[in-house]
């Protein structure tokens, strides 16, 4: 594994105080949360000391934050957002629940498209809104599409007032193509909603596939557009409590504005986040060229453990949906895998009704420990 990384090894991943490493015994591998096992890279490391050091622990600055971002997001999307309009956050559901609240009535409703990140459903109904669901197309082959009649009937429903979209997609790993946003962008106009939309994995995109920022987009939706967007997963730092918004026009400005204190993100989130889009750029190339492996490594896994499992390679992320229906576990064949092969992961219902018969894993890690975690799923059915 690429050095830049770490061993990740169980001995001092198990040190770490994080929900991953204690929410279970120590005879249980995790493999559920969406956090990743590979070291820090140094410059993030060398932010967060040097603030310590100096006791810069404040509330947070916008000093180069947007520029930083910006930069990031021109070298790897060919986009270069105005820094103006780039906004720290303390994570991406608060912004996503604040921008709700701030701009949709009462009992409105948000389209999403399960199954989905479990957060956009209680987070949404948090906030005083009702879900109105949209989901996702399957094809034989596992693939998941977007279905854009459904997705059009949805938005057609009555009350409703914004769309939430996942790109890339949590829990299957798509990355829309331009066509596909253009069409939602245009299905948007023309039922008048707002879009709010994730974009939390899109430095995560791996090879074979690439991801488009949605207000990069030449669209008149634009005006009506808020993308929230991190360093967290990427770089694996979601305890610093950072992410971004960027809003596409200057009435979302102000809306993000006028929020500033329910917005705060952490200082050292800040800080570590300008460290990580601006000096550490070959860290992330090490982790998705891993991840890229990983994905394929857990193809054959489980090909030869496991060839009932259902699995197709993410195009983004560390994440893998596994369908595990005909293992006949039940609705939620997580638990099995947890009572008698010691190993958690993400049940499949959280994401949705869709998600039944189904777990994510997080596959973030090292090529040996992805080979424990498979292992000890088979020995849940006593293989």
């Amino acid at each position: 594994m690429e050095p830049l990384l770490g061993s990740c090894s169980l001995e001092a991943l198990r040190r770490r105080k994080s929900w991953k490493w204690t929410a279970y015994g120590a005879d249980v591998l995790p493999a559920w949360v969406a956090e990743m096992d590979f070291d820090i890279a140094e410059p993030i490391k060398a932010a967060v000391r040097q603030a310590l050091e100096i006791g810069d622990c404040g509330y947070p600055g916008r000093a180069g934050f947007g520029e930083a971002y910006a930069a990031f997001a021109q070298q790897r999307f060919g986009w270069a957002p105005d820094p103006a309009r780039v906004f720290a956050i303390p994570d991406v559901m608060t912004g996503v629940a604040e921008v709700i609240q701030a701009t949709t009535s009462p009992g409105a409703g948000i389209v999403i498209n399960p199954p989905v990140y479990p957060p956009f459903f209680f987070r949404i109904e948090l906030a005083g809104r009702h879900i109105v669901e949209a989901p996702l197309a399957r094809a034989a082959d596992g693939r998941y599409d977007l279905d854009l009649g459904v997705l059009d009937a949805a938005l057609a429903t009555d009350r409703v007032e914004a769309y939430l979209l996942c790109s890339p997609h949590n829990p299957t790993g798509r990355v829309w193509s331009p066509a596909q946003l253009l069409a939602v962008g245009d299905l948007c106009q023309a039922r008048g909603v707002a879009l709010l939309v994730d974009e939390i994995h899109a430095p995560l995109a791996l090879p074979g596939a690439e991801h488009i920022p949605f207000l990069s987009l030449d669209h008149d939706l634009t005006d009506r557009v808020l993308t929230f967007t991190s360093a967290s997963k990427a770089w694996n730092i979601p305890g610093l409590k950072c992410g971004l918004a960027i809003a596409g026009s200057e009435r979302l400005d102000a809306v993000l504005s006028e929020r500033w204190e329910a917005l705060l993100a952490g200082h050292l989130g800040v800080l570590g986040s300008i460290a990580a889009f601006g000096e550490s750029l070959p860290w992330l190339d090490a982790v998705v060229d891993q991840l890229s492996k990983n994905r394929f490594l857990l193809s054959d896994l489980l090909a030869r453990a496991l060839p009932e499992v259902g699995y197709r390679p993410p195009e983004a992320s560390f994440l893998a949906w596994l369908d595990c229906r005909r293992l006949a576990l039940g609705d939620d064949p997580s638990v099995a895998f947890l009572d008698r092969g010691r190993v958690a992961l993400s049940p499949g219902p959280d994401f949705g009704g869709q998600g039944r018969g189904f777990v994510r894993l997080n596959m973030g890690t090292s090529p040996a420990l992805l080979e424990e975690i498979v292992r000890r799923m088979a020995a849940a059915i006593g293989r």
